[in-house]
């Protein structure tokens, strides 16, 4: 189960303990350096925030997004290119939690991020997705925080996850569908198209049958711009994971092509980057980060047990854990001055930045492949071209008639002709359902160094 055949050597450095270990551990856990007592400060508000909500909700996982704060606060203000003021500009990187029962740990984080809230008619508004209020009706009836993560209801959730493993196989279209934008649409000085997705998983979705398809898939397609973080705490509903789930993982991921990488404590933001970094060179393989964790790190007595889980801590416990953490164990829905701060500045500086510099790459790119970007605009509207319906094939009344699968594979190899961002595939049975886009020039989705096709072709091959 815990072997890496991929090993990194990390240098010593300062971690924020967990109070079970030997020494003072509240030592252990106080931090000189400015910069680094502000990441603290972020990471621990998004703990208490998700372990207060929970608490009011009376109903909730706050184990997870403890152990997990981390991981997610390194991610967001490090490495995603996310602009919380424009959260569906086309080329942010995307973040799913697929371990969509442990929702708060994205809601605290939309919430510390200033994620603006997208409208139906994908108009970005001043409204906050994730609100403080929003954050107090947690699992409440119309609340932006429902107890798994939405799409299209809570901005900055770039997909709904609740089928443990989910997430995970989503996260996969998300790889291709920046491997495709990419070879479709990238020219020489434009490179509009080169996101990468990063998911978040617990055991639960690792023992799900769906993530081993679409991870067996990632590694065929050689998805070097997709990442999976693992959240190792050996602990589920019912107890430790060990009754249930010893197979070898990372030996499973060396198998189907991916890259590995370990970080053995949480908390360590140095490490974790590191990790994350490694993940950002690998090229031809996606990697599969594994995070040793501990659930509900903090609490005095239920840390590493299932009773963090699927449960309110209880004001007791609670007290305890923000008590260790530093912060007033008596307030609740706190947030430190500077946090917000200190975390969106980040954002600004990362994501933010990146934003307008693609706006403004794509408003030259529009003068240069007017057609391209329109088609882009499009996409972006989820529009279809004007007229896409002109060419459709039409059928007079017969009394046999032609079997449905060959009337809509001529329909589809017209919509084809008239949709240059139509495509697809089929479970290994293009032949059978007449499904295959048939014009040599549509290709095949492949990696191109198979010499099977490219990253621009528009027929996909699932396997079974």
């Amino acid at each position: 189960r815990n072997s890496i055949l991929t090993t990194i050597s990390f240098s010593k450095l300062r971690t924020m303990s967990h109070p079970n270990r030997t020494g003072n551990a509240q030592d252990d856990n106080t931090i000189d350096d400015a910069f680094a007592l502000k990441e603290k400060m972020v990471v621990d508000t998004i703990r208490c925030l998700s372990m207060d909500a929970v608490q009011k909700a009376n109903s909730g996982h706050p184990g997870t997004p403890m152990a997990m704060a981390p991981v997610a606060y390194t991610i967001w203000s490090k490495f995603l290119k996310f602009d919380p003021t424009a959260p569906i500009w086309p080329n942010r990187d995307r973040f799913v939690l697929s371990m969509g029962h442990a929702s708060m740990l994205i809601y605290s984080t939309l919430h510390m991020a200033g994620v603006k809230e997208v409208s139906n008619n994908y108009h970005t508004g001043d409204r906050e997705s994730v609100t403080m209020d929003d954050l107090k009706t947690f699992r409440q009836l119309h609340s932006r925080c429902a107890g798994h993560p939405e799409y299209h209801w809570t901005s900055g959730v770039e997909t709904t996850t609740g089928p443990l493993g989910n997430g995970l196989a989503t996260s996969v279209g998300m790889a291709i569908a920046s491997k495709w934008l990419g070879a479709t649409y990238n020219k020489p000085g434009f490179e509009l198209f080169n996101f990468n997705t990063y998911a978040l998983a617990g055991d639960g979705c690792f023992q799900e049958g769906v993530s081993a398809e679409a991870a067996s898939l990632a590694g065929h397609l050689q998805l070097d711009n997709l990442v999976w973080i693992w959240d190792n705490n050996h602990i589920s509903i019912e107890g430790n994971t060990d009754w249930s789930f010893t197979e070898d993982v990372a030996t499973r991921f060396v198998a189907y092509g991916w890259n590995i990488t370990r970080v053995t404590d949480a908390n360590d933001l140095p490490k974790l980057q590191h990790a994350f970094k490694v993940a950002q060179k690998e090229n031809n393989r996606p990697t599969l980060v594994v995070v040793d964790s501990h659930i509900a790190w903090g609490a005095p007595t239920k840390q590493d047990t299932h009773g963090a889980h699927g449960a309110p801590l209880g004001e007791e416990e609670i007290a305890g854990t923000k008590k260790f953490y530093g912060l007033p164990p008596d307030k609740t829905f706190y947030v430190p001055d500077g946090a917000y701060e200190h975390f969106r500045e980040q954002m600004a500086a990362n994501g933010g930045a990146a934003r307008k510099e693609w706006e403004a790459m794509f408003a030259k790119y529009k003068e240069a492949y007017p057609d391209l970007a329109s088609q882009i605009e499009l996409m972006n509207a989820r529009k279809m071209p004007s007229d896409w319906e002109a060419a459709l094939p039409s059928y007079p009344a017969d009394p046999k008639g032609m079997a449905t699968r060959i009337s809509n594979g001529k329909i589809m190899q017209s919509v084809a002709e008239a949709c240059p961002y139509f495509l697809g595939g089929s479970a290994d049975l293009a032949p059978s359902t007449k499904t295959r886009l048939e014009d040599a020039k549509f290709g095949d989705f492949m990696p191109p160094s198979t010499g099977w096709g490219d990253w621009s072709g528009r027929n996909f091959h699932f396997g079974i």
